[in-house]
């Protein structure tokens, strides 16, 4: 009786087929993983916008050092934002030789174009050494959160404020505690490198700190700016760099729906943000 004849059939075998099943399935769902995370990031991007844009907070900029942005002026921290390293500096430096080579009226524009540029930066540069001169001190780590710095339209705002249970200045006095005096003396170099003039602006709670009734608020309040002013010269700051010296009393509180709140009690430090003044055009 013949044998059958058993036909091997063409194709590969079953557990070939079966495996790259498998790996296609696996493929899929590795490309799905990655979706879903891309997705979920861009959503978490689209609701921290909207937060930012809720709590009136800025959009990051190339800052550096302690920087509380506008919109949320009091935390339990000061957050740290770190100089960006990218080839926006090569550009940079690049744009500078090239600068150096330019004369006449052409120099001059360029000048001033490129103080849109230098101004943030070295904003940037003295926000980061004052919060590292800060923290070499621990006699004011206390202070850290009586710190607030923001880079504003006018400069670098630097204010030092009140909280409760921690003064900058003893009540109703223009002399300040001795914390408040390391911490100036602590800016001062910072500062004194920087070509910016400076306006220091005083001000007050609603509530009357001085029961001297020929003593008030205004008075209080230029006396502190003026004390502070007295001692950045005193550790290093030339007096032509001071812009003004102003008392404001209680007429700019930080916080306007609570113009009790220690808090309104500050002395801002302003680094004004002027472009350099253009020098004199070359002989063409």
């Amino acid at each position: 009786m013949a044998k059958k004849q058993q036909g091997g059939g063409g194709g590969a075998p079953e557990w070939l087929v079966t495996f790259a099943d498998l790996m296609s399935l696996l493929v899929c769902f590795f490309v799905l993983i990655i979706s879903f995370s891309i997705q979920d990031q861009q959503k978490l991007q689209v609701v921290a916008g909207s937060m930012r844009e809720a709590f009136g907070i800025q959009t990051e900029s190339r800052k550096a050092g302690m920087i509380e942005i506008e919109g949320a002026p009091l935390r339990d921290f000061l957050r740290q934002v770190g100089i960006i390293s990218d080839d926006s500096d090569t550009d940079y430096a690049a744009e500078q030789q090239d600068l150096r080579t330019r004369q006449g009226p052409e120099a001059n524009t360029h000048d001033i174009e490129m103080s849109e540029v230098e101004i943030p930066r070295q904003f940037a540069t003295a926000a980061a050494s004052l919060r590292q001169a800060w923290e070499e001190l621990p006699e004011i780590t206390e202070l850290s959160e009586n710190i607030i710095m923001e880079e504003t339209e006018e400069g670098l705002n630097i204010q030092l404020i009140d909280q409760e249970g921690r003064s900058m200045f003893p009540e109703g006095s223009k002399y300040p505690f001795e914390a408040t005096r390391l911490l100036l003396a602590a800016m001062a170099p910072v500062i004194a490198q920087m070509p910016n003039r400076i306006r220091i602006t005083g001000h007050t709670t609603a509530t009357p700190e001085s029961v001297n009734p020929g003593y008030g608020a205004w008075e209080l309040s230029a006396d502190r700016a003026n004390t502070a002013r007295r001692l950045l010269g005193e550790y290093g700051i030339p007096s032509d760099r001071f812009h003004s010296v102003v008392g404001m009393a209680d007429t700019q509180p930080l916080f306007a729906n609570d113009p009790y709140l220690a808090a309104n009690r500050r002395i801002s430090i302003l680094l004004m943000a002027e472009a350099p003044p253009v020098p004199p055009s070359h002989g063409l």
